[in-house]
């Protein structure tokens, strides 16, 4: 019962405890034991996995190493410290209490998969091997519950890092701005690397424990290529945590900030981040629970999914090859996600300060300056990735299979380029989308939404054609790599593209260490601004927080992109599992069936309804912060002259519960849709003589919601981006500078850019993918 779960999760929370009163050394040597059982569990499974554990060992010091060295920095005069310290506060409450009604789903959610899993049929060789419908059950729950835990552990990370880290930019910021930039990558990388890690960690472990523990290739046991699909749990559970804190986390952010622009710069004509406004507190601990613990989670459980569908499909691909040593393509993902921990920390650590002391600086292109890193990192991936598929992939039946592989990683990797230079291109207002966006709000207010929503709309057309380009070559190469199966038919297709998407995934850590650099900078300048520091440390702090912006961007166009290749991967490892349960082929979907139509239909339906409740929910809850920042204002008339100090309190507490409240809906639509058209349809099926109906509709509900999203986020998160950057474009002192008709027209637009980019963008990102995975897990009763 839920009761019970909730009863052992404060036991260990008490173990917890106590292990922290524990003498150090008795705690190192605890430490020590319980690495040496997971390197046992490594070495009885196989070297690839205990290669795997050193990298992720070696990853977590040096992650150590980077909180080291971001804590050392200096926290600035005590006025900082004080607005630092109260962010912090908000964070952290918001934080517990939203990750405890999160806990309390899951664990529902976990019942609810347990009685499934306990009454389900089983495939024929889960049968032949004796695991039976309970140890099923438990495997699946237990993989859905640790995949929910890390998770959550990742948005923790991504959060506690970020409310350490900006007051030690905003301090940096009146020395160097090198300095700044230095310590908000460091920061963001810190939670990069653990999240990345942790996912990479997290696989391996689950694989070598079932490995072990279900005694995989012995004699009357499971197979190693069967043992994949036992940690869909996994990513269900990550996508699960993940949706939730993504939609309660924007909700907030974007709750806060909107009401904070609403009354403070529109009716007040007073700066954004102005101690002066009841709602800034808020608005900058939603900056951390939004875009950094909802940005950790969620890259987290694109990593994960990504991984186990890759490992599904290495192991189908293997079987049907009869090939000898199938270890190395199943476990390939976990080593190209282990090298990517490398080459990411390398690119971090080419970020460096300079020498000078005392003076300001001047500030240097930021974004140049992380562009190259990233070039760094990308250089560095393409070598380690050609030398893994040539350590891994190779097999005398295709000797050149592996070559085809490479080249399916390096598409993979030009399109995660590609991706990030869209983004950029269409939401950095060094560039003509922007500043003609910019250019629409002297006309007006209307002319600026007009100006946007096209932006957004056109923005879709490259990404797409990228997305196609990349997965028809990688399935090509793939194809003709040489490898068929028993008829002689090549099988390598879609194998190719999950090489590619691992390639777009290669250099994830430093993607995600450059969106975490937004958050980071943005809560920097609004420490700056609330302690009244001098105009030039603003400037420095405005230019990397137009950076941030820039960087966040370009990541959800990353994020969509490897979301859209993993979605093809899982619909396929979807089809491949319902083809296992039902002894009957799978290999297509008609949509000239009518019921399928209509569960394409419904597909596509879904996408748009979840986005209109995520932003009908970010402008419920910012009325009521309007309406509580007006009252302050009007009660307290000496906050305009600071004679009165807001009650920052009010309003956090404010927006904490409606965002709460508000998550609820859109999450469990998006939960209970799939499962209930499956089995609405499975009943009509049998009624109707079409055995596998359900499973069509749903897979039809899929690839259609897969390609509304992936057009939906991608058009939300550029119009909202672009909108934010056109603002801060005119705030640079073109088109009349702060408090001109122009940049009032441009506040509106970045006020309805909020909940697009913030709230329903990157919450679509998660949906398509939990969509994919919730199906995955829920196959059988569709059948």
């Amino acid at each position: 019962t839920p009761l019970l779960l909730v009863y052992l999760s404060r036991k260990l929370l008490q173990v917890f405890r106590v292990l922290m009163k524990i003498n150090p050394r008795a705690l190192i040597v605890l430490l020590l034991l319980v690495v040496c059982g997971v390197f046992y569990l490594g070495a009885s499974t196989s070297p690839i996995i205990v290669f795997v554990f050193c990298i992720c060992t070696l990853s977590l010091f040096f992650s150590l190493y980077l909180t080291k060295w971001v804590l050392a920095k200096d926290e600035g005069p005590p006025e900082m410290s004080e607005i630092s310290d109260a962010i912090r506060d908000g964070a952290e409450g918001f934080f517990r209490t939203q990750y405890g009604a999160i806990s309390k789903m899951a664990c529902i959610l976990a019942l609810v998969i347990l009685f499934i899993y306990l009454f389900r049929t089983i495939t024929p060789q889960q049968e032949a091997s004796g695991l039976g419908r309970t140890t099923s059950a438990y495997i699946t729950v237990i993989a859905f519950l640790l995949g929910a835990v890390c998770s959550g552990l990742a948005g923790y990370v991504g959060m506690w890092v970020s409310v350490r880290a900006n007051v030690r930019v905003s301090s940096a910021a009146r020395r160097s701005a090198r300095e700044a930039l230095q310590i908000a990558v460091r920061a963001g990388g810190f939670s990069a690397i653990v999240v990345v890690g942790m996912a990479v960690f997290g696989v391996a472990l689950l694989y070598a424990t079932f490995y072990v523990w279900l005694g995989v290739d012995s004699p009357d046991s499971m197979k190693v290529t069967d043992l994949p699909l036992l940690l869909v749990g996994y990513g269900f559970g990550a996508s699960f945590v993940a949706l939730f804190a993504q939609l309660g986390g924007g909700i907030y952010t974007k709750a806060a900030d909107v009401g904070a622009d609403l009354v403070g710069k529109v009716e007040q004509g007073i700066p954004e981040d102005d101690p002066r406004n009841p709602a800034v507190i808020a608005d900058l601990v939603g900056d951390n629970v939004g875009d950094c613990a909802a940005r950790g989670a969620d890259l987290f459980e694109s990593i994960a999914a990504e991984i186990i569908s890759a490992m599904i499909l290495g192991a189908t691909m293997a079987q049907r090859c009869k090939i000898e040593d199938p270890s190395g393509f199943i476990l390939f993902p976990l080593v190209v996600h282990s090298f990517d921990l490398v080459v990411s920390s390398v690119g971090i650590l080419s970020i460096r300060g300079t020498r000078d002391s005392g003076l300001i600086s001047p500030i240097e292109d930021p974004m140049a300056i992380m562009q190259k890193g990233y070039s760094i990192t990308i250089l560095l991936a393409v070598l380690t990735f050609g030398g893994s598929t040539r350590w891994l992939l190779y097999t005398e039946q295709a000797p050149t299979a592996w070559f085809n592989f490479a080249l399916c990683g390096l598409v993979g990797i030009i399109t995660a380029y590609a991706f990030v230079w869209i983004s950029k291109y269409y939401t950095d207002y060094k560039h003509e989308p922007v500043r003609l966006l910019a250019l629409s709000s002297s006309t007006g207010h209307g002319t600026n939404i007009i100006a946007g929503v096209s932006l957004g709309m056109e923005a879709t057309a490259l990404p797409v054609l990228v997305i196609s380009i990349a997965i028809i070559s990688a399935f090509w190469l793939g194809r003709t790599c040489g490898l068929v199966d028993e008829l002689g038919n090549p099988t390598g297709g879609l194998f190719g593209t999950a090489v590619a998407t691992m390639g777009m995934l290669s250099t994830a850590a430093y993607v995600l260490t450059m969106d975490m650099f937004g958050p980071i900078a943005d809560n920097a300048g609004g420490i700056v601004e609330m302690s009244q520091q001098p105009e030039s440390v603003r400037e420095i702090t405005d230019i990397l927080d137009a950076v941030g912006n820039t960087t966040k961007a370009t990541t959800k166009g990353f994020a969509i992109g490897s979301a859209a290749l993993a979605s093809f991967l899982l619909f396929s490892a979807y089809m491949d599992e319902v083809a296992a349960f039902a002894q009957l082929p799978f290999k297509e979907v008609d949509i000239a069936i009518p019921e399928v139509f209509v569960g394409g239909l419904l597909g596509s339906m879904l996408i748009f309804l979840f986005s209109g409740w995520a932003c009908s929910a970010v402008g419920r809850t910012a009325q009521e912060v309007v309406t509580e920042v007006r009252r302050q204002f009007i009660e307290r008339p000496g906050i305009m002259d600071y004679k009165e100090k807001p009650d920052y309190g009010r309003c956090v507490a404010i927006v904490a519960s409606a965002s709460l409240r508000e998550m609820i809906k859109p999450g469990a639509l998006a939960i209970l849709s799939p499962m209930a058209v499956g089995i609405i349809f499975r009943i009509l099926g049998h009624a109707t003589g079409q055995p596998l109906l359900g499973a069509k509709v749903v897979a039809s509900m899929l690839m259609f919601a897969t390609v509304t999203g992936i057009l939906m986020a991608l058009f939300l998160n550029t119009s909202g981006g672009a909108w934010d950057n056109a603002k801060k474009y005119i705030e640079t002192g073109a088109l009349g500078g702060k408090g001109s008709e122009a940049h009032k027209a441009a506040i509106t637009g970045d006020t309805v850019g909020d909940p697009f980019k913030d709230t329903a963008g990157p919450s679509i990102h998660v949906l398509i993918k939990m969509l994919a995975t919730i199906t995955l897990v829920m196959a059988p009763i569709f059948l």
